[in-house]
């Protein structure tokens, strides 16, 4: 996870320490946990890590997500989302942030084109709305989503990386 991230985690969870998750949490095993669903229909999501506060702390989780999507995306998102410019969409909430990119490697060979792969970081367990700087929490949750999907990009050999800055955009579309 980038300097960045770490910091928007802080600004996310108001915390910079965090409780240990399983040791199947990692990038590394994210990516080889997709290339192995990438054939199997019946699997298309999974989890790539979860935050967790320490004990005796208020209790919520941040859980980011892989999913794969079977074409770039298309549509309207929905009106809570702020459109960034990153890979093909990034969208981004005061509660979660999704960044979709297309990714060309050896390890996801596809005749038919690009995989496309989506990150998604979602605050779980939250009963009422975001409170505080809605911009900053955007901001936060974008930076952390970019974070972990260039490097799921980068462990999966995207060719340019997915298409992914080496920076986060925040400035939306």
């Amino acid at each position: 996870m980038s300097a960045d991230a770490a910091k928007a985690l802080k600004l996310i969870t108001g915390s910079s320490r965090f409780e240990a998750s399983a040791k199947k949490y990692t990038v590394a095993q994210a990516a080889a946990d997709f290339v192995k669903a990438f054939w199997d229909p019946k699997v298309y999501r999974g989890d790539a890590c979860r935050v967790y506060m320490p004990i005796g702390t208020p209790d919520f989780q941040l859980r980011i997500t892989w999913r794969r999507a079977h074409s770039a995306p298309s549509g309207n998102p929905a009106q809570k989302f702020t459109v960034l410019k990153m890979g093909e969409e990034t969208l981004v909430a005061a509660d979660m942030a999704h960044v979709q990119f297309a990714c060309k490697s050896g390890k996801l060979a596809d005749p038919l084109g690009p995989a496309h792969i989506v990150i998604g970081v979602e605050r779980w367990g939250m009963p009422k709305p975001p409170e505080g700087d809605i911009k900053a929490l955007k901001n936060a949750y974008a930076t952390v989503a970019h974070s972990f999907s260039l490097a799921m990009a980068k462990e999966l050999r995207c060719e340019k990386n997915g298409g992914l800055p080496a920076k986060p955009v925040l400035i939306p579309a």
